[in-house]
């Protein structure tokens, strides 16, 4: 009865945790979007699609072919005038798989622990950063769990379609809301074979059945995410645009001369990237798969633009050391234990997959891993899939730790060792919370909240740019186009139409001045492309045009814009001209 009354005590504990941090959260949320990517493209390009009147192709913008499950979602409130409410949608996706890791870890640890695991993912600095932003990373969480965890549930009922095309379905719409997701489903359809051939049954197809079963899951998750690939390949032949864009779009072939042909190319990768732009040794890059759960660091590249915990790995690494973690063999099934959730040879064959569970989790968090450090830039955001099948693993290592300190340590006294293990999860959290208030310093939403700082103002104090862009929706007629140089893409808050003036490594200001001989020429051609007026921030600009470019083109540059543009509004670095009209 005490330890049941422990147990109790320890739920009413996490609830009230739970229910904190949900409110940290939401007073977070409570302020204007003012984070890069939702400025970018999450609220940007859904806009713009309203203000068109629906979805059309914007050639200038390669991010707006990128898949927008969530995206739409927010053209709801969007379509209302509310850009603050996009961030509960995507917070929303947070519960959910929050929601997910609790209802598998219940019936396996308790409930205690599965509100542990509940509210450790929650809590984790990454996801705390994502429940706050207008990103769409917590989506792709979300349908990348409910995608790995019904394979478990497949396996589980017998390998019955319900849940092996549940799990596709739900891969698809990881597809559908980010590309990362592409991994996702190459990691599952690895899997399910692999699943359907462990279970060691119908022997007579060992190997067609378990195929047939992997080409059934990507062919339902190709299909739901085929919306996406059919409208890309009708605007740029490409399905998944601009991923690949050299293999389904090659360039012409160019004659080269001899010496250009001779000159051996740059090499690249992640050594030379790392070496080069950090100057770190080959150690500290072999040891990134460490170094993100104890480096992370909001807005620095190096540190990977964002925070773990630590406790991630070590518990993790626990998961497999010592007791399994799930109920002993003696006891007697728990009537919340899922139907079909042990083999019916016994208990020890259920145990044996749960322990065949856990590897699948740490293949999955290896695997995707690997693949996001090899093939792009390493944010934390990039990786974010992996963090609840790291949450589950770090669970089962909080509960194999309490075991193995009742049954060594202190030797089946089991009040010392649930304060040991409550010690070691207040300095586990400590940091989650640390990192929570370190939030409300940086967005400072009581400003807003109380009214200290209007709407204005406080976009103004993270976006200097803003008064700059208002004076353009304020005072700029309606047909007016903007050219943006250096605006960082940060396009939510203009109202007038605009191009970019980089996509990609190529400028089009710069590829308008050497095509240029005079600087009247240069009026002329950005004209043509019916641009009224140049935004830009001034100092990147001087720089830019004093470091990269030509003699020639630097004088004939700053020629025109000496006699053909006109400053009508600067705040801070940024400025707002007005080309000479013909």
């Amino acid at each position: 009865m005490t330890e049941e009354k422990g147990d109790l005590c320890w739920i009413v504990v996490l609830w009230f945790a739970l229910l904190g941090l949900i409110g940290a959260v939401v007073l977070l949320s409570l302020v204007p979007p003012v984070s890069r990517d939702a400025l970018v493209h999450h609220l940007n390009i859904p806009k713009i699609y309203l203000r068109h009147g629906g979805i059309y192709e914007i050639p200038g913008m390669s991010f707006s072919y990128f898949p927008m499950n969530l995206d739409l979602l927010y053209m709801i409130p969007l379509r209302f005038g509310n850009d603050i409410a996009p961030k509960f949608i995507h917070f929303a996706f947070a519960l959910a798989s929050a929601g997910l890791i609790h209802g598998y870890l219940k019936p396996r640890v308790g409930k205690s622990h599965a509100l542990i695991g509940a509210l450790f993912f929650l809590s984790v600095p990454i996801i705390v950063k994502l429940s706050i932003t207008v990103y769409v990373d917590l989506g792709l969480v979300f349908f990348s769990t409910a995608a790995l965890l019904l394979l478990f549930r497949w396996k589980e009922t017998g390998f019955g379609f319900g849940s092996l095309t549940g799990s596709a379905v739900c891969c698809g719409l990881a597809m559908g809301t980010k590309y990362n997701g592409l991994v996702v489903c190459f990691l599952l359809t690895a899997f399910v074979p692999s699943i359907y051939a462990a279970c060691g049954r119908d022997r007579r197809h060992r190997f067609w059945k378990p195929v047939g079963f992997g080409v059934l899951y990507l062919a339902v998750a190709m299909a739901v995410f085929s919306p996406w690939m059919i409208r890309n390949w009708i605007w740029k032949g490409n399905p998944v645009y601009p991923l690949y864009n050299s293999v389904f779009n090659p360039p012409k072939r160019v004659a080269l001369n001899a010496e250009a042909e001779r000159k051996p190319r740059a090499p690249r990768g992640l050594f030379i990237y790392r070496s080069n732009m950090y100057q770190e040794s080959e150690w500290q890059i072999l040891l990134l798969p460490v170094r993100i759960f104890f480096e992370g660091e909001d807005g620095n590249g190096q540190y990977f633009d964002g925070r773990l915990n630590p406790f991630l790995l070590i518990f993790t690494v626990l998961a497999f050391v010592g007791m399994t973690g799930v109920k002993r063999h003696s006891e007697p099934p728990d009537r919340s234990d899922p139907p079909g959730s042990l083999d019916s040879r016994g208990r020890r064959d259920g145990t044996a997959w749960i322990s065949g569970q856990k590897k699948i989790l740490l293949a999955f968090s290896v695997l995707y891993f690997l693949v996001a450090l090899f093939s792009t830039v390493l944010r934390i955001r990039y990786i974010a899939p992996i963090v609840p099948p790291l949450v589950i693993l770090s669970v089962f290592g909080m509960k194999n730790s309490m075991d193995l300190l009742k049954a060594t340590l202190f030797r089946g006294r089991s009040l010392a060792a649930s304060i040991t293990g409550g010690m070691l999860l207040m300095v586990c959290f400590g940091l989650n919370a640390q990192y929570i208030v370190t939030q409300f310093r940086v967005v400072d939403p009581l400003s807003y909240l109380s009214g200290k700082l209007d709407r204005d103002a406080y976009i103004t104090r993270f976006r200097p740019e803003y008064p700059v862009m208002q004076y353009a929706n304020q005072h700029l007629p309606a047909d007016a186009r903007i050219l943006f140089v250096f605006m960082g893409k940060r396009g939510y808050y203009c109202d007038r139409p605009y191009r970019l003036d980089s996509e990609g490594s190529s400028s089009l200001l710069m590829k308008v001045a050497g095509d240029s001989a005079t600087p009247g020429a240069m009026l002329k051609r950005l004209r043509a492309m019916g641009i009224t007026h140049m935004m830009f921030q001034s100092d990147i600009f001087n720089r830019w045009v004093s470091d990269d470019w030509s003699v020639d083109d630097r004088a004939l540059v700053k020629a025109f814009l000496r006699r053909h543009t006109t400053l009508i509004h600067s705040h801070h670095l940024y400025g707002l001209v007005a080309l000479e009209s013909p």
